[in-house]
């Protein structure tokens, strides 16, 4: 015991001088030391400053955006950040740039597919070989993530041209062959998004609120990036990007030849000219990935910019029209289309306006938390937490442990869809889905004491569907023999959500409801401030009861 008291303790050999230090030497060490002491001690300071800051700062409030897939909440997320962030939504609009380019891509990659499908219907025997390309063999990437967004089933059967009508001619053909690049470069620009990092999720499930079910392997019909893949930070590295290198790699898109364009698609094709080979992955010249990401980018809006008149010519083709018309397609109609402004958003110095970046669709898969610091006003300061959780019915699982701590729900339903069906499970109309959805989140308990917003969205596509004379009856019988115009169709809407709302909330609730158009923002800029306002008040209600 005695020779371990002895011991000496290893903590004072180690930060003890050296026994042969010289005078310089000790001088310098002692500096050393002494700054280490500064920051060290300015280090505490800024924590006790923070703590301090934090108890003084007031909680944030936390809103949580619900609804099934495409019923508007990121758009709903964006218009907040344009009312009450608009510095921080003008640092991020660029990034948007190359979303915005996907969109209109993918709108005209989708269209070719059934003009594709049609020429196939006229004469299957004789243009089939005539064909540039299988569109749906071409769009699955290697990843596994590209679908076109069209339905391979009963739902969409294959339609043969109408003789009487317009039909496509040679000069569509050669003008879809044009086009042809444009699946390379929507190829492209999800892999430069994230392509690759889209996480698997679970398996369609048949109940509208699966917050307790669990599963695997479903993959999205359409493009979606993660909750980290911080696709804005990595597109902001784009606009640093010059224009090295970038001639060589668009001429990957258009430089090989008519044969081995020929090689890549259905035997037999005779030798067409015009701009329609793609690339497949080990045609690309060798280069860090980074650097490849962001010369994709810039090279496929190049590519948009020289396709950007025959993308025009197409979609204002009058035949196309009706092509598209027959099979029951209304592109206009969906998110994020572009094609009736494709001049304007295709050209070389095109930079995203405020309604564009509100109308670009991106799913985006997991939770995203998006911190919302007022810049103005009386608010100036204070912070929202925003939570836009994925909608689609795989994803209502992990929905649940978000509903704890939070002030308020935006729950959106989109009437106009009363004559769609969901895309997880084709048997189930949209509107009853969300009436389900509303149902459930209604009597969840722990969401009890939650204030709750309505939103009844897409209120501009419900006017369109019944000035076409679409019927309610015919897809919701329970409406009966109301007139089919739009204050009557959206009055018993709400009267539906406001009845499941008094029979299921497990306490008394006050019913907010709102018809919306999200992408009008002029509209839910008056719409959100409303909300705003109520939230708060509410808040200040329940704080005063504890």
């Amino acid at each position: 015991m005695a020779h371990c008291d002895s011991a000496p303790d290893p903590l004072a050999v180690a930060i003890e001088p050296p026994r042969d230090e010289s005078a310089a030497d000790r001088w310098a060490r002692e500096q050393r030391e002494a700054q280490a002491r500064r920051i060290s001690e300015q280090i505490d300071e800024q924590i006790r400053a923070e703590r301090q800051a934090m108890k003084k700062r007031k909680p944030p409030m936390r809103l949580l955006l619900l609804g099934q897939s495409e019923s508007g909440k990121s758009t709903t997320v964006k218009n907040f950040q344009l009312a009450y962030a608009y510095d921080a939504f003008l640092a991020e609009r660029a990034a948007w740039r190359a979303i915005i380019h996907l969109n209109l891509v993918r709108s005209m990659n989708n269209i070719l597919e059934v003009l594709w499908k049609e020429f196939s219907a006229v004469s299957p025997s004789t243009d089939a070989g005539l064909r540039p390309y299988t569109p749906n063999t071409d769009l699955q990437a290697a990843n596994g993530v590209l679908e076109v967004d069209l339905d391979e089933d009963e739902d969409e059967p294959e339609q043969s041209s109408d003789p009487s009508g317009p039909t496509l001619t040679n000069n569509h053909r050669e003008l879809m062959l044009r086009l042809a690049p444009l699946r390379q470069v929507q190829r492209d620009l999800e892999r430069s998004l994230g392509a690759a990092s889209t996480e698997v999720v679970a398996s369609g499930s048949s109940s509208a609120a699966p917050w307790s079910l669990t599963g695997g392997g479903w993959r999205p019909r359409e493009f979606a990036i993660t909750s980290r893949s911080g696709w804005k930070s990595a597109l902001g590295r784009v606009r640093a990007v010059g224009r090295m290198s970038l001639d060589s790699t668009i001429g990957r898109y258009e430089k090989r030849s008519d044969t081995a364009a020929v090689d890549e698609t259905l035997p037999g094709r005779p030798k067409t000219g015009g701009r329609r080979s793609s690339v497949s992955k080990s045609a690309m010249p060798e280069r860090t990935e980074e650097k490849s990401e962001d010369v994709d980018i810039e090279a496929a809006a190049e590519v948009i910019a020289s396709c950007a008149d025959d993308m025009f010519a197409l979609w204002k083709d009058p035949s196309v029209r009706t092509v598209l018309s027959r099979r029951g397609m209304r592109p206009e109609e969906g998110p994020g289309f572009f094609l009736n402004d494709v001049s304007r958003i295709a050209a070389r110095d095109y930079q995203p306006s405020d309604d564009d970046v509100v109308r670009a669709r991106l799913r985006t898969m997991g939770v995203q938390e998006h911190r919302i610091m007022f810049e103005k006003g009386s608010d100036a300061g204070v912070e929202w937490l925003i939570y836009d959780v994925g909608g689609a019915r795989s994803l209502r699982n992990a929905w649940y442990p978000y509903f704890d701590n939070i002030n308020a729900i935006i729950f959106l339903a989109p009437i106009s869809c009363f004559d769609e069906r969901l895309a997880e499970d084709r048997r189930v109309n949209r509107l009853q889905d969300s009436l389900l959805l509303w149902k459930a989140v209604c009597s969840t308990k722990l969401l009890a004491p939650v204030q709750f917003i309505l939103f009844l969205n897409k209120c501009d596509l419900l006017q369109k569907k019944l000035d076409r004379g679409v019927r309610v009856v015919d897809f919701v019988p329970t409406y009966g023999a109301r007139p089919n115009d739009f204050e009557n169709v959206s009055r018993y809407f709400r009267s539906q959500f406001k009845d499941i709302s008094a029979r299921h909330s497990p306490n008394p609730r006050v019913f907010y409801a709102f018809l919306t158009s999200v992408v009008d923002t002029k509209a839910t800029r008056i719409t959100v401030a409303t909300v705003r306002e109520g939230i708060q008040r509410n808040n200040l209600k329940s704080a005063a009861l504890f």
